[in-house]
């Protein structure tokens, strides 16, 4: 069964789900009159069901025969792009693979091309030499801004080159992003750093990246405002874009209203309103601690002063978010629009050991962009039905689907960090984990510039479909490889 706006948000929706048997979905329609809460109630509980695609078990990876994945029967998978192999321009692909999304497919000489841009989490090193190049101050010990984004262009075929562009340069702290829908990607830095006095430049942007790296032009969005940017995605029926702030207990949901909403690039750069949502007739919400199906009504307050320079760990938009009672979030992440609606990942969403707010397991928003609803659909009570989902996507059958970077848990199949999929019933289950665990024979046999050692713990990022459903991407941000996966979809939702 698909998400949709209409099975979740709508009455007449729910009582479609009721036909379905989980006695979770029939629990989902009784609380589709409830009232709009702030505060903390029992509320239903987010389980682990078996995935329809089966057990996960090691696989072999088709580029260097190691077994990196845990995944279903009947699924295989490549890895490509790799920290330390070479780009187009001869210089080493950098580490921090992080958030990533299909932009585009085109004809190259060997067939069709899908084109992933991704982003590189990096602070000081080594600067990315691409075309478009934002800060290129010299910092200490005569590092620069490392941080920026790859263009690879990857052959649906599966048998050409995978090729692998430097985009965009001398940014810092690229996290996620996301696609727009014509076919670029926006890049989100999560960092207020500012390296004006060494002449450089003030950072906390969101950059357009085109497909073709020549036609980026490295110019910071700064009416989308200056914070610890996550994700971003864009509601293709009015073009506004949706904005996630990392920044613990302190993360307003942001939409940013174009002035020109032609859709093409570069449209983005010529301004728009600032806006951060706020809970109807309440004010200064705090959503640490949502129970599954927990939902509101919001209204939206404007920013004045997008470029506010930030107070200590306060960020400017922040400030004047709350000062007008927006909402908070814990630590809003990934952010994807689909099937009509927007999910919002909150990954630290909950309380600890100790009972501290918003230091769980995660949870997962549904935003209903039309009627302005924000629906909990997910809630982990446990790291093993959820640990710290962060990047999400939806793929073009609408199966939601979310990869973890809570540091690894340990289950029925071993340690280490998952791809999950959602169900509409709010149940998690497990489609692919991270089986990275090299020795030194390996590490060399792998051909790749990477030392041994076990990287299960390390987080999974960048997770995105492309429009035909036939291949799931995404990265393990260390030691920073990207993979493409594929097999019998059509077993279950995703």
């Amino acid at each position: 069964m698909k998400w949709s706006r209409r099975s979740l948000l709508k009455s007449s929706g729910a009582a479609a789900l009721a036909a379905a048997s989980s006695p979770l979905v029939h629990a989902l329609q009784s609380l589709s009159n409830r009232p709009n809460r702030q505060s903390e109630s029992p509320g239903l509980m987010s389980l682990m069901s078996a995935s329809p695609y089966g057990p996960i078990k090691p696989a072999r990876d088709e580029t260097t025969g190691l077994e990196l994945l845990q995944l279903p029967e009947g699924f295989s998978y490549m890895s490509f792009s790799w920290t330390g192999d070479l780009m187009s321009n001869g210089q080493p692909v950098p580490r921090g693979h992080d958030g990533m999304g299909v932009v585009t497919v085109r004809k190259g000489s060997q067939g069709e091309e899908i084109v992933l841009i991704r982003n590189h989490e990096l602070a000081a090193g080594m600067l990315i030499k691409a075309p478009a190049v934002y800060d290129k101050a010299v910092l200490e010990n005569g590092a620069q801004s490392a941080g920026g984004n790859t263009t690879v262009y990857f052959p649906r075929n599966r048998n050409g080159e995978i090729r692998t562009e430097a985009s965009l340069g001398g940014t810092l702290a690229n996290c996620a992003g996301g696609v727009t829908p014509w076919g670029t990607w926006l890049s989100c830095e999560e960092t207020v750093a500012d390296n004006s006095s060494l002449g450089g430049s003030r950072h906390g942007y969101v950059f357009e990246v085109s497909p073709d790296p020549l036609l980026t032009t490295a110019l910071p969005i700064i009416a989308m405002g200056r914070f610890k940017h996550e994700a971003a995605a864009v509601d293709p029926r009015t073009s506004f874009v949706y904005l996630t702030e990392d920044n613990r207990n302190l993360s307003p949901i942001y939409r940013f209203i174009p002035d020109d909403v032609s859709q093409r690039l570069r449209s983005l750069e010529k301004g728009g309103r600032l806006q951060a949502a706020k809970v109807k007739s309440v004010s200064q919400a705090n959503l640490l601690t949502p129970a599954l199906g927990d939902q509101y009504e919001l209204e939206w307050v404007d920013i004045e002063d997008p470029d506010m320079t930030p107070v200590e760990n306060l960020s400017g938009p922040y400030i004047q978010a709350r000062a007008a009672g927006a909402l908070t979030l814990s630590r809003g992440e990934g952010i994807w629009y689909g099937e009509g609606v927007l999910y919002i990942v909150d990954t630290s969403a909950g309380v600890d050991s100790e009972g501290n707010s918003g230091h769980g397991n995660g949870a997962v928003w549904m935003l209903d962009p039309v009627s302005n609803r924000l629906r909990c659909i997910f809630s982990s009570p446990d790291a093993v039905i959820g640990n710290n989902p962060d990047n999400i996507t939806v793929s073009p059958r609408g199966g939601v689907v979310v990869s973890e970077d809570g540091g690894g848990v340990e289950d029925e199949f071993g340690f280490g960090e998952r791809v999950l999929g959602l169900t509409p019933a709010g149940e998690s289950f497990i489609f692919a984990r991270n089986n990275i665990v090299l020795d030194d024979a390996q590490a060399t046999a792998s051909g790749k510039s990477v030392l041994a050692g076990d990287y299960r713990d390390r987080e999974i990022a960048g997770v995105c479909f492309d429009s035909t459903g036939e291949y799931l991407f995404f990265n393990i941000q260390t030691p920073g490889v990207t993979f493409a996966v594929w097999g019998p979809w059509e077993k279950g939702p995703l």
